[in-house]
């Protein structure tokens, strides 16, 4: 398997995880039986279980440019040690970004984010100059 593919694998099977930490914390606060019920007036959850689902949020939005990217490179025949890189990077930042997302480290946060993001250019850049 191509590194480029490797690491969509990778980020997809991170982002389908993520949900399990906060349904966890759910259940502590609510109850088993409220949180997998629908309560009217549902305890608030904990602070980082809630930043928890938000990075979730963010992880799906941006898996969705990431996964295109990586998709259409294989489809055209790019892949390099750039392509590579920028998929080992986008991995890296996200699970930094999750990280600092959850346990409130913003400048963290915010810097693995636009690291995410430059490694997400960059593969679009590749296959632009194609």
């Amino acid at each position: 398997m191509k590194t480029e593919l490797l690491y969509l694998t990778l980020v997809t099977a991170l982002t389908g995880l993520i949900w399990i930490p906060y349904i966890l914390d759910r259940i502590a606060v609510w109850g088993l039986v409220a949180a997998v019920g629908y309560p009217e007036n549902p305890k608030r959850q904990s602070p980082w279980a809630i930043r928890l689902m938000k990075a979730h949020a963010n992880a799906v939005e941006n898996l969705v440019i990431f996964a295109a990217l990586v998709l259409v490179a294989h489809l055209a025949g790019v892949s390099n040690s750039v392509t590579a890189g920028a998929c080992v990077v986008y991995f890296w930042a996200r699970a930094v970004h999750l990280l600092a997302f959850t346990f409130a480290v913003p400048w963290v946060r915010t810097l693995a984010f636009a690291v995410g993001f430059f490694a997400q250019a960059t593969l679009a850049w590749q296959l632009l100059l194609r």
